[in-house]
């Protein structure tokens, strides 16, 4: 079935409908909120936040975008909303340390797994900047507006998220090149 068939059965109230449309896309609004949010508990509530938010706005999806899309934004814009709501402000500077996961021989899931620790250590204002921006694609004015900073807020924190995940970054490779050379 096409997503165009899917999306008019779901609009109907087709459960079917809506666990096909839920299964092509989770896993990337999973993704986008947990980048934004930093946390595995709350990101399943907000996932599962923006996806009531859109069987209820099925309706008013006009299709002038990939539906795909249209559910990024959504839930984008429900992990922003969430984290607003718990009183956690753009610029907030504390971030609690992630607990390391245990080592994995394949490097590539080494690689992933401590710039996921990173990107979770950076200050949630920076992490939100560098993720809307590197991440999603964002610009600042975008950035801006929807965060309701200066633009000049939103270039700021993602040049400090770049270089403290530089920071944050670096004693890995150190290690990875101490050991080449032991």
């Amino acid at each position: 079935m096409t997503e165009a068939r899917l999306l008019e059965a779901a609009r109907a109230g087709d459960p079917a409908a809506m666990a096909a449309l839920y299964t092509v896309h989770a896993g990337r609004v999973y993704s986008v909120v947990r980048r934004l949010v930093g946390d595995d508990h709350l990101a399943e509530d907000v996932a599962q936040d923006a996806w009531v938010r859109a069987f209820e706005k099925l309706g008013s999806f006009r299709g002038q975008s990939a539906f795909g899309t249209w559910m990024h934004r959504l839930a984008v814009n429900t992990a922003l909303n969430q984290l607003r709501r718990r009183g956690r402000r753009p610029d907030v500077e504390a971030a609690a340390d992630a607990p390391p996961s245990p080592p994995d021989p394949d490097e590539t899931v080494l690689n992933q797994r401590a710039l996921g620790r990173a990107l979770d250590r950076l200050p949630e204002g920076y992490r939100r900047v560098l993720v809307l921006h590197d991440v999603e694609g964002w610009t600042h004015e975008e950035i801006a507006e929807r965060l309701g900073v200066a633009v000049g807020t939103s270039k700021s924190q993602l040049h400090k998220a770049r270089a403290r995940m530089r920071e944050l970054l670096a004693p890995a490779r150190g290690r990875n090149e101490a050991g080449h050379h032991a």
